[in-house]
């Protein structure tokens, strides 16, 4: 007769407490052999044990690129022959022995050379059909992609490599250089990059046909190593903002990003063996001319410690049987403090990722304004004002490229004025179709595809929807709730706008699928003057007004909601929509009470690092 242990894998184990359930893999960064030569921006491929390390540039700002080889063996670096064409910044892919290397930088520019190692020697293959450095790589010698880069500046472009020549297909989402991924040509993962200097903290999922945005690093960052399948990746180190490395490693499980121990070394523009995978990864040189290895392994515990998925075990205490469950998607998370704002107010637009955000305009006890404040993980620093100082308009983007359209100006006036960020400076473009207000960040996409929803025009509650191209609004199918001071996030063909209120406070829920809006289940707690900020299918919305001030907060799993960990601080309108996702989002700024008195500059930071398990107790029936 089979035992349990042959079946499932592993026997039934005796416990006096219930272990820490968790998906989420960890592990340690050790030292590896150094390179012979240290250098940074070089082309990685092959795995933990047999990696390949070519080209690259000596120093912080070298003005000459390298053609020098190496090969490591789990152990030591060893010189082999060289590239063809001397360049740093680019990507390989592929194993030690059968690898091609991608584009590059080699004064005075990029260039579009490719060549496919065998184990002995370079030769020259097809080329690109765009030159780039900093591209992103996924992939072996004979099918993979190239994605991302900057033939000068950042490009979505994505190409497809057949093993003898480049294809050009369906772009990235969001367009950066720097980034990094893995998988294969058929499936794989995008994750963080440079937009306009800041790093970015977008994951974006390859079908073989097209991208797919899914949730966000926890970090974002730039010039990072990273490796493994598209449902097992790791991100390592890299560069969160100008001047700034970070020691931070990320696993991806298929749905979410997870801290997990981190590296030894921050660096900036290292490399990693592409062929490796979450579990055993490899990381070296870097910025500027760094000679260091490090090497990431995760391994069993020796006694039973943290469960995996269908772990069965005896709690001896409570004499039960238990198993470990998916959780559904709910992220067990938690609120912590962030750095308090400069200015505190309310109605102001918040725009990026929780490391990465802009809080824009908004209104004090007194005035509307145009203040803007910049957000890096830590502290918030002021920048350029909006032209129009206002409240309650719509906004959507990241840090570095963000839109603002409509809200109020003072002394009461709609407005339909939309202005656009570039990382410095705001500028006037086309205006909304509709001047009005109390849309409290209610919008959802990027700088040049977004939404603009809902809203107040006198005393009408709307329900107008409008389409934004990067250039003009166009005004699309309306939501079936008219309402206001909701939460909505998303992108311009997948969003999600929750509660509000028109005559009365509403707990209605609608997803738009970039034609029409489908009502779905409701929020638990009817509410307005609320944040959001996430996915049609992964969405957190905190606080609000009832009244009183709430700091409620609940998880949406594509199905329902569910109430997850408040906000230490209630409040009301802030500028949280758009702010993060639904695993990393953050509330800032806001009124402690219904009215324009209590205006805090509290911000808090939501973190949720995976879609959790949990120890069920096995019942007989």
């Amino acid at each position: 007769m089979a035992e349990y242990k042959d079946i499932k894998g592993f026997k039934v184990q005796t416990v006096s407490t219930d272990p820490a359930a968790s998906i989420a893999a960890t592990g340690v960064w050790a030292s590896g052999g150094n390179l012979n030569t240290g250098r940074r921006g070089q082309a990685g491929a092959g795995t933990q044990t047999a990696a390949l390390g070519a080209g690259g540039g000596p120093g912080p700002a070298p003005t000459t690129s390298t053609a020098d080889t190496e090969e490591y063996n789990g152990s030591t670096w060893t010189e082999v022959n060289n590239l063809n064409t001397a360049r740093r910044l680019f990507p390989g892919m592929g194993t030690q022995t059968a690898s091609i290397v991608i584009g590059g930088y080699n004064p005075p520019g990029a260039v579009a050379v490719v060549e496919s190692y065998d184990g002995t020697n370079f030769t020259e293959v097809g080329d690109l059909n765009t030159a780039r450095y900093a591209a992103g790589a996924a992939g072996l010698q004979t099918a993979g992609l190239a994605f991302g880069g900057a033939p000068s500046s950042p490009t979505a472009a994505t190409e497809s490599w057949n093993g003898t020549s480049w294809t050009e297909v369906n772009d990235l989402n969001t367009a950066r250089s720097y980034l990094s991924g893995g998988g294969l040509s058929t499936a794989a993962i995008a994750f963080g990059g440079d937009v306009g200097g800041t790093g970015s903290a977008a994951t974006e999922i390859w079908n073989g046909t097209s991208w797919t945005e899914v949730n966000d690093l926890n970090t974002g960052r730039h010039s990072l190593g990273g490796t493994g399948p598209y449902t097992a990746a790791l991100a390592f180190s890299g560069t969160p903002s100008p001047g700034t490395n970070t020691v931070n490693t990320e696993s991806w499980n298929g749905t979410s990003w997870t801290e997990v121990n981190d590296v030894a070394t921050a660096t900036t523009e290292l490399s990693s063996a592409q062929n490796a995978s979450n579990t055993s990864a490899l990381k070296f040189g870097g910025s500027p001319g760094v000679s260091s290895t490090e090497e990431w392994t995760t391994t069993p515990p020796a006694s039973f410690q943290k469960e995996n998925l269908g772990q069965v075990f005896y709690n001896s205490t409570s004499d039960a049987f238990k198993v470990t469950k998916d959780n559904s998607g709910l992220p067990l998370g938690a609120w912590s403090s962030g750095g308090n704002l400069n200015t505190g107010r309310r109605l102001a637009s918040g725009i990026g990722t929780q490391t990465a955000n802009l809080f824009a305009g908004g209104e004090t006890a007194t005035a509307k304004i145009g203040l803007n404040e910049s957000y890096n993980g830590t502290s918030w620093t002021e920048v350029n004002d909006l032209n129009s100082g206002r409240g309650g308009g719509s906004s959507f983007g990241i840090q570095t490229a963000g839109i603002v359209a409509g809200g109020e100006l003072d002394p009461g006036a709609n407005t339909a004025n939309t202005e656009s960020w570039d990382g410095t400076n705001w500028t006037e473009v086309n205006d909304l179709n509709t001047a009005r207000r109390s849309m409290t960040s209610m919008g959802a996409g990027t700088q040049t595809a977004g939404l603009s929803i809902g809203g107040l025009v006198s005393t009408t509650v709307q329900a107008i929807t409008e389409s934004w191209n990067g250039t003009s609004f166009t005004e699309v199918n309306d939501m079936n709730t008219a309402r206001q001071l909701a939460a909505a996030h998303g992108t311009q063909t997948d969003a999600l706008a929750v509660a509000g209120s028109n005559t009365v406070y509403i707990n209605n829920v609608e997803t738009w699928n970039g034609t029409s809006w489908t009502e779905v289940a409701d929020v638990n707690t009817a509410r307005q003057k609320l944040g959001g900020t996430g996915t049609s299918t992964s969405f957190l919305a905190y606080g609000g007004n009832l009244p009183p001030t709430t700091g409620v907060t609940e998880f949406w799993n594509g199905t329902s909601w569910t109430e997850v960990a408040d906000l230490a601080t209630s409040r009301s309108v802030g500028g949280d929509s758009g702010s993060g996702s639904s695993s990393s989002a953050l509330a800032s700024g806001g009124s402690t009470n219904a009215g324009p008195a209590g205006i805090t500059t509290a911000t808090e930071e939501w973190n949720a690092p995976a879609p959790f398990a949990t120890n069920v107790t096995l019942t007989a029936s």
